[in-house]
Order: C-alpha cells, then structure tokens, then sequence
C-alpha cells in the first residue's frame, strides 16, 4: 500500500498541553479530486481559533502523495487509506472525538468510509460539502466504454472530460490560485479515475437508505460539477438518527473557497459544537 501525504494542521498551532485539555474535537480532511490537502489551511486556521485540531491527507497521486499525477487507480485505496488515517489519529488522541470531512469526490470517499461498522464507530459524524453522488458521463458512450478502457488503457487521458472551464468559485481570486496551483492537477481526467468516480458514485446512489453515521451536507444549489438534488435525496432517504442538510442559494462548487467561505466554516464549525453538546 502506498503511504499518502499526510499534514497534522493542529500540531503547530497548539502546545501539546492546550491540545490534550482544551481541544474539543479533532477534524480530518479528505480533499477532492485533482486538487490537495494544503488547499485546506485558511479553513484549518478558523478550525483551530475555535479549538479544533486538524489533520489532512493527500489521496494516492495527488498533492505531496506518490503515484502518477492524477490517477486513482481504485478509490477503495483512498477509501482504505482514510481509514488507516482515521484509526492512526484515534490511536494517538483516544479522549478526543473526530469527525471526517470531505469535499466532492472526497465526499463520497468518506461516505463509504463510514458505511463500515468499525469506522464508523471512531468517527462523532461526517461532513460533506459538494459530495460527489449522482454522477453521469459527459456522453452514455463514454460510460459504456470506460469499464473496458479502464482496464486496456487505465491511464490514458479522456479530453472530453476536462472539466476545467466550470466556474468552481464565484471569487475570481480563488480561480486563479487553484488553477495556478503546481499541485492541483489540471490535466484531463484519466480513464480509471473517471470509471472510480463513476462506480463509487453510483454505489452510493443505490444505498441512500443504508446510511447511518450522523452527518451535514452542503451544497450550492448553482454547483454544475456535482448535483445538489443527491445531496437533497441524500438528506431524505438516509436512516441517519441525527442529519442536517444546508442549501447555498447560487453558490458554486468549491464552498469553502467561495466569498462566503468564512460563514460556511462557521456553520461546520457550529453543527460539530452541537454534536458534541450531546455527549456531556
């Protein structure tokens, strides 16, 4: 197995002391495709002003991880990898909960992650911004072909599935760093990544009902790369005990990079606080 990149935010943040008394809980960040965990540290700097430690890591072949820029050869590796990150953290801080976050692909990652009895298990709840779970091919052939293709030609690049053009963001800024970012991969989406993406999507449309995990979806409701209606079908079909849903009116895809990205932290922040109300 590979071993992915991973980046404990809170371990500069805090002396030790603060962090084993004071920290309420301890968030885990599973990026979306193509781009990376860094992405992620104005958010872990807003998480840790409110006392939560955060951790992150790079998927196989994206960010500082190994592998080929890009490529998922099976997002069961990624799935399987968040949970040895997951039972890592826990190991290391058993008082402190945890909760998963995930954005898009990342999304459904940690979903499926948590549909496993003994993950979740150590997790408080899961976090999904813009997650991936009803997604179609650009053309019906190619989600006929890509089962073949993906095993002949697994890394060859599908032109016709670069969706770098979609607006992702309303902040014309935050556009340009992640489009200029070395690590965030720009290139056109390979084969086998497309084929997981649709395969671990499609798993995850047909179990609504089976979820579980205490979770809190958001979404724009303008996203043109994930579909909002699943996040909403999500909400409605799951068993969950304890589940919230947030619609972003005209928001785009990347929520956390949108102009807004404070208040959407502030209101992941306040749905863990509120989770954790529960446990005293």
């Amino acid at each position: 197995m590979h071993i992915p990149q991973s980046f404990p935010f809170q371990q500069f943040r805090f002396a030790n002391v603060l962090y084993f008394f004071y920290t309420r809980g301890i968030l885990i960040i599973i990026h979306g495709l193509n781009e990376h965990s860094g992405r992620y540290a104005d958010f872990a700097r807003q998480l840790n002003s409110c006392n939560f430690g955060v951790y992150a890591m790079d998927w196989i072949g994206h960010g500082g991880s190994d592998g080929l820029h890009g490529y998922v050869p099976s997002l069961d590796h990624v799935v399987a990898d968040t949970g040895s990150f997951l039972e890592k953290i826990k190991s290391d801080h058993p008082r402190i909960p945890c909760f998963l976050y995930g954005h898009s692909t990342g999304g459904s990652v940690v979903l499926k992650a948590a549909s496993y009895p003994y993950i979740k298990e150590l997790v408080e709840g899961v976090i999904l911004t813009s997650p991936a779970l009803r997604v179609t091919p650009s053309h019906p052939i190619v989600g006929a072909v890509a089962p073949l293709f993906s095993l002949v030609a697994p890394k060859y690049q599908f032109k016709g599935a670069n969706k770098r053009g979609i607006p992702v963001s309303r902040d014309p800024a935050a556009l340009v760093a992640k489009y200029t970012d070395p690590l965030v991969y720009t290139g056109p989406m390979r084969i086998r990544t497309g084929h997981e993406i649709l395969r671990i999507s499609s798993h995850l449309n047909r179990n609504f009902k089976s979820v579980t995990v205490p979770f809190f979806v958001l979404h724009g409701t303008a996203d043109k790369v994930t579909d909002p209606l699943a996040s909403q079908d999500l909400y409605n079909q799951a068993a969950s005990g304890y589940k919230h849903i947030k619609l972003y009116d005209g928001f785009l895809h990347d929520l956390l990079f949108e102009p807004e990205r404070e208040e959407i932290g502030q209101d992941i922040i306040d749905w863990m606080e509120t989770k954790l109300s529960f446990r005293r």
